[in-house]
Order: structure tokens, then C-alpha cells, then sequence
């Protein structure tokens, strides 16, 4: 659901970093790192987000999710059943987003290595649509999975 052209997305400032900076892209649900996480292996992040979403209520979409060729396919799999998904998502997602994250960093150097290099800078998922998880269009949204992997960064010892 991403633009092709990542042009305008990627940047690095002294007071943020943001995923889709290459050095950053680690930090993306969509990067190919693994996710070993409820007794499966997902190819990534946004393949278990999406999986989990569905796991308890509808199995069938789950597993479909689960062999997506790509992330942008689970995530559009997911957003066509949205009416399937439980009732109570909202109020679960962002606890499930912070098992993956953590999931996610304690599997792959690369990953932790990048949340080290993010310093002390905010940390932004710079996505041009999404301002729950992103920062959205004018750079003002929620950014969850920025301010969730800041808080992994603040409890890791390799801080």
C-alpha cells in the first residue's frame, strides 16, 4: 500500500531517523527478517501482524496470510476480510505490534544493530498514508511503530 517510488520517504536528520532510509529499513515490517513467534516462523513482520489478526477467528484467512508471497499481500488479504477480524482488534493491536517488534529484535542482529544506531533520535515509520502507525501524510500522525520500537530501545541493555 506503499508508493512505488520511495522518493521524499527516505531521510535521516539529526533529530529523527526513519524507516525507509536504508540504514533504517531493518525496522520496517515489511524487511525480510523472520519472525519466530507463536509456534510458527513468519517470513515478516507485517505477514505475523496480519496472521494474528485472524488466527482465532477465521484460521482459513490466517493461513492464507501466512503464505503470502510478499507483505504487501498479506497486508491487502487482510484489508479485503477486514469484516472478519475480531471485534475486539483496536484495542489488541498494539500490544501484538510490541510482541513482533520484540520478536523481531531479539532475533536479528541487524535489527538491534539499527535501533543502536538510531541513538536518541525519534524514531518515525515514514509512511505517506498511515497515520496510526506512520507519521502520515504531513509528518503529524500517532507513528506507533516508531514510538514502539523507541520504547524497545529504552528497555534494551544495548542501549
Amino acid at each position: 500500500m506503499y508508493p512505488v517510488s520511495s522518493e521524499g520517504l527516505n531521510k535521516e536528520t539529526d533529530e529523527a531517523v526513519y524507516f525507509y532510509t536504508p540504514a533504517f529499513d531493518a525496522l520496517n515490517n515489511f524487511s525480510a527478517h523472520q519472525i519466530p513467534i507463536w509456534e510458527r516462523c513468519f517470513p515478516t513482520a507485517e505477514h505475523a501482524f496480519q496472521w494474528k489478526k485472524f488466527s482465532e477467528v477465521a484460521p482459513d484467512i490466517a493461513q492464507i496470510i501466512l503464505e503470502a508471497g510478499c507483505p504487501e499481500e498479506a497486508q491487502r488479504i487482510a484489508h479485503a476480510h477486514k469484516s472478519a477480524q475480531p471485534k475486539n482488534w483496536h484495542e489488541r493491536k498494539v500490544a501484538i505490534m510490541e510482541e513482533i517488534l520484540r520478536a523481531k529484535y531479539s532475533e536479528h542482529e541487524t535489527v538491534r544493530d539499527a535501533l543502536k544506531r538510531s541513538g536518541t533520535r525519534r524514531i518515525c515509520e515514514n509512511s505517506p498514508i498511515d497515520r496510526f502507525w506512520g507519521i502520515g501524510p504531513d509528518g503529524k500522525g500517532e507513528n506507533m511503530v516508531g514510538v514502539l520500537w523507541m520504547k524497545i530501545r529504552g528497555t534494551s541493555p544495548d542501549k
